[in-house]
C-alpha cells in the first residue's frame, strides 16, 4: 500500500515538475540532497533481578515486559556531523556520556560536543542511577551503608553494557549514512500529558492532591503540547527513521522491564511506516508533567493502558507531522555547548544533626517518607563536603531549522516553555536529562514562599539553587542566538494557472 502511495506522489511530483516519468520514483529524478543521514538502535535491556530505578530505595525487576534500547541519529550536512541518541533509561549519569563520547570519537570521528544522549525517563528501565558505583567511597561508614544498601543504584555490569550498545548505535549509523530527504515539523497532543502540581487552599502547592480533593485550586503549572518531528527518508521513499520530542514523565509502567510509553509510540510509528523504522525519543521539560489527571472524576487507567494512551496518541501525533511534512534537506548541521557552575541548597546544621538521627534508627522504627528523606539530607551534607558547586553541560544540536536544547535536570515545564520562547529558530526541541543528571530543576516560584510538593524536596538527588532555571534557560538562549537557522523544506510553487479543470467548471445540468 505505502508503494503504491509513492508511486502516485512521484507521478504526480514529476507532472509538476516536467520530470521523466520513467523515473518511476520522483526522488530518483530530482538532484542528490546534500544531507546525509543513519540510523541504528540496539538493546539494552537488563536482567531479572537488576534493580529498577526511579524511587529514593531499592526495587528489582522480576519480568521483561518489551526491550530496553539505545536508538540513534547521525545527521551530515558534508562539514559537521552530529549524533543524536535516546536511550530507554531512567538516567544517564557524566561518566557514562564521556566514557562514551570519547570511544564514538575514536571511532567515528564525531567531535564529543556533537553527541547528545538523551535519556527517555522510563521509571520501567535498568539500572543507570541513581548512585553510581564507587560515589560514596571515602564518606563515612554511615552514608556508605545509606548511599550502597538503602538507596536506588547503578549496576557497574549494565552500565558496562549500555556504554557499549550506545558506541554500537552510533557506529552503527554513522557507518550506513545515506543520502536523505528529510523534513520537519510540530504536531500538538494535549490530551495525553497533565500537570502534577496544584495551588492549594491552604496557599502551598502540592504534588498529586488526589483525585476529588476539594482543597484544590488551580493547575500550578502548564503543560507542553508541542510534538516535535524530525523525519529521514531514503531515495525509495522508505522512513529511515525519525526523531520525536514529547513532554511526559515515563511513569505510566506498564508492568515489568519496559521502555515504558515509549514502547507504544514506537510501536504506533513503525505500524505506519515499517517495522524496521529507528524512532529516536527525545524527552522534554516534564519535571512536573505526567500522564495523571488529578481533576479527572473517573476512575484513572490502569499502568498498561496509560502507556497505550500516551504512546499511542503521541505516536499518532507524531504520524500526522511525518505525513504531512515536505521533504527536502536540513542545514546546516552544527552543534554548541556550554558549561555551567551552580551553587546547591544547603540543609541547615540543626536539620543535618536531626536527620542523622533519623537515619541511624532502623527504617521500620520511623515513618517511611521521614526516614527516606532524612537520608537524603545525610547523603546530601556528604556530598557538600566535597562538591558544594555543581558543573554540568547545556548543549544546542542543529539540524537545519531545528534546534535541540537540552539539559540535564528534570526540567519544570514553564522552563521548557521560557526556552522556546527566546529561540529564534522555527522548530525548537527542548531536552531535559540530556548527556548527565542534575535532579529536579523547578522555577522559582516554585521553590517561594507559595510553593512546594515533591520536586522541591530537597535530596542528594536534587539540590541546585533556586535561580538554576533561569540561568539553564538563558544558557540554552545564548547557544540558539549563536546558530544561524536553515529553512524548513517547503514544496514548489504550482505551475502557473492556465485553465480550469473542464470537468468542473460548468453550470447545473438540469436536464
Amino acid at each position: 500500500m505505502m508503494g503504491m502511495f509513492y508511486a502516485i506522489a512521484a507521478i504526480i511530483a514529476a507532472f509538476v515538475c516536467v520530470l521523466d516519468l520513467g523515473e518511476g520514483i520522483v526522488y530518483a529524478a530530482m538532484p542528490a540532497p546534500p544531507l546525509k543521514a543513519g540510523f541504528a538502535e540496539r538493546d539494552i535491556t537488563p536482567e531479572i533481578g537488576m534493580e529498577v530505578p526511579g524511587g529514593y530505595g531499592k526495587a528489582y525487576a522480576r519480568v521483561i515486559h518489551d526491550p530496553c534500547k539505545v536508538r540513534a541519529a547521525v545527521f551530515d550536512d558534508g562539514k559537521t556531523r552530529v549524533a543524536i541518541v535516546g536511550i530507554d533509561a531512567l538516567m544517564i549519569r557524566k561518566p557514562t556520556v564521556d566514557a562514551v563520547r570519547k570511544a564514538i570519537h575514536e571511532r567515528t570521528g564525531i567531535a564529543p560536543h556533537a553527541v547528545l544522549i538523551g535519556a527517555s525517563h522510563s521509571h520501567s528501565s535498568g539500572p543507570t542511577g541513581m548512585i553510581l558505583p564507587g560515589e560514596f567511597d571515602d564518606a563515612s561508614p554511615l552514608v556508605r551503608s545509606l548511599a550502597y544498601e538503602k538507596s536506588s543504584c547503578a549496576d557497574a555490569k549494565y552500565l558496562a553494557l549500555v556504554e557499549k550498545q550506545i558506541v554500537e548505535a552510533v557506529a552503527a549509523a554513522d557507518a550506513g549514512r545515506v543520502e536523505a530527504f528529510c523534513g520537519a515539523g510540530n504536531g500538538i497532543e494535549d490530551k495525553a500529558a497533565f500537570n502534577r502540581r496544584f495551588k492549594m487552599k491552604n496557599g502551598l502547592c502540592y504534588t498529586h492532591p488526589g483525585q476529588g480533593n476539594p482543597e484544590i485550586v488551580a493547575p500550578a503549572g502548564p503543560t507542553d503540547p508541542n510534538v516535535g518531528v524530525i523525519g529521514a527518508w531514503n531515495k525509495e521513499g522508505k522512513l529511515l527513521g525519525c526523531v520525536v520530542n514529547y513532554c511526559c514523565h515515563g511513569t505510566t509502567g506498564p508492568s515489568g522491564i519496559s521502555a515504558n510509553w515509549i514502547y507504544y509510540l514506537e510501536k504506533t510509528i513503525r505500524g505506519m511506516f515499517s517495522p524496521d523504522t529507528v524512532v529516536v525519543f527525545l524527552q522534554g521539560a516534564s519535571g512536573d508533567v505526567t500522564q495523571v489527571d488529578n481533576l479527572n472524576p473517573f476512575v484513572q487507567p490502569g499502568q498498561e493502558r496509560w502507556a497505550e494512551i500516551v504512546g499511542g496518541r503521541v505516536g499518532a501525533e507524531a504520524v500526522k507531522v511525518l505525513v504531512s511534512m515536505d521533504r527536502g534537506t536540513l542545514v546546516p548541521v552544527a552543534a554548541k555547548t556550554e558549561t555551567l557552575k551552580l551553587g546547591r541548597r544547603k540543609p541547615s546544621p540543626e536539620r543535618v544533626k536531626k536527620c542523622l538521627a533519623i537515619a541511624q534508627q532502623p527504617p521500620e522504627k520511623v515513618e517511611h517518607t521521614e526516614w527516606t528523606f532524612a537520608k537524603e539530607i545525610v547523603l546530601l551534607d556528604a556530598i557538600l563536603a566535597k562538591e558544594p558547586v555543581r558543573e554540568f553541560e547545556v548543549q544546542a544540536i542543529q539540524v537545519g531549522p531545528v534546534v535541540i536544547l537540552a539539559n540535564p535536570a528534570e526540567f519544570f515545564c514553564q522552563l521548557g516553555l521560557d526556552i522556546r520562547a527566546k529561540s529564534r529558530f522555527p522548530i525548537t526541541f527542548v531536552v531535559e536529562l540530556a548527556n548527565d543528571c542534575v535532579g529536579y530543576v523547578p522555577t522559582e516560584e516554585a521553590l517561594g514562599p507559595h510553593g512546594g510538593g515533591y520536586e522541591t524536596r530537597l535530596t542528594a538527588y536534587s539540590n541546585l539553587e533556586p535561580a538554576a532555571g533561569p540561568k539553564i534557560v538563558e544558557a540554552c538562549a545564548r547557544l540558539a542566538g549563536q546558530l544561524q537557522p536553515g529553512e524548513v523544506p517547503k514544496a514548489p510553487k504550482a505551475p502557473p494557472f492556465k485553465a480550469p479543470w473542464s470537468y468542473g467548471n460548468v453550470p447545473p445540468e438540469l436536464e
